[in-house]
């Protein structure tokens, strides 16, 4: 596939043995340490804006960002999408790919590029694909960042139940519908502090529109019967041993803030950074602050930290 440009970056494209096609954008110095950046469900890799990914390339970090598979300009695959029941009833279809695929998928791309290790960070599903790369292929993880996500277990991490009706709409299936959808629901999860840009997350949600290779219904039903799947995955996130940071804020009405704590019990040492008034986004007025975060945890691993908390 052929790579294609566009103002954020330039696509490129890893084809890997499993027969998926990933497609990433490459940022910053090949000479500088690594950060792969693993987005959410149903968003593309420019939900991670310029701002953030810049941030990041200004603390000295070379950024891949990549497109999971079923989103953005990476394979969508040729599996069915589950039936609504299923999803309702959390029975993936007997074809279903699990959060184990999308990993390995990410570590594909870092085969591709010939990168060894990497500074993970993954938000949401992200955060949930991160950590499984964390946990299965610790031999490729210098660090971890987890932002607002989860474990999979029942109890933690639900989202609420105002977030659930507005989730049970019928999906969008036009670029006209799809803005209005992602304004309505980022409005509702944003958080109490941080409004959110209308204009600029119009943009974002066009934009992903425009990049998909496929059925965006379809492929963000198939990436939530990957997460159903997957089950609780709090046993295997107790094997993680690279140095974890969790962030999350205590305003998010998506994955609720439970989800972080859970993380944090079952990874051993650590970190938490919970931001007052930060819901299930990241609004230009956190880029910097997360980004510092980020780079900050990255640039002492191998030296341990305390459990934190920002009030």
């Amino acid at each position: 596939m052929p790579e294609t440009s566009g103002a954020e970056g330039v696509d490129r494209f890893a084809a890997l043995p499993s027969g998926v096609t990933i497609c990433f954008r490459d940022f910053g110095d090949e000479a500088d340490p690594a950060i792969l950046l693993v987005a959410g469900l149903g968003e593309d890799l420019t939900f991670w804006t310029d701002s953030f990914s810049g941030s990041l390339v200004a603390r000295g970090f070379r950024v891949v960002a990549i497109d999971n598979r079923d989103v953005g300009q990476s394979t969508f695959v040729s599996a069915p999408p589950p039936a609504l029941w299923r999803q309702i009833a959390a029975r993936p279809r007997g074809d279903a790919y699990a959060l184990a695929d999308m990993a390995q998928d990410a570590v594909g791309v870092l085969d591709h590029l010939g990168i060894p290790r990497v500074h993970l960070v993954g938000r949401s599903m992200g955060g949930m694909i991160a950590q499984t790369i964390a946990a299965t292929a610790p031999e490729r993880v210098l660090s971890l960042t987890s932002l607002y996500s989860t474990t999979g277990a029942k109890k933690v991490g639900r989202p609420a139940l105002s977030t659930i009706r507005l989730l049970a709409a019928p999906p969008a299936r036009t670029r006209t519908a799809t803005v209005r959808a992602h304004l309505r629901l980022t409005r509702h999860v944003a958080g109490t502090g941080y409004p959110i840009d209308d204009v600029a997350e119009a943009a974002i949600a066009a934009r992903g529109w425009d990049r998909s290779a496929g059925d965006p219904a379809a492929g963000v039903a198939r990436q939530i019967q990957a997460i159903q799947r997957s089950g609780d995955r709090t046993s295997q996130l107790r094997t993680i041993t690279a140095p974890t940071l969790v962030i999350n804020g205590d305003r998010d009405l998506l994955v609720d803030p439970s989800g972080g704590a859970a993380t944090v019990r079952a990874i051993r040492s650590a970190q938490h950074v919970v931001i007052p008034g930060m819901g299930h986004h990241i609004p230009e007025a956190l880029v910097g602050p997360v980004t510092e975060y980020i780079a900050q945890h990255a640039n002492r691993v191998g030296e341990g930290g305390n459990h934190v908390r920002i009030s």
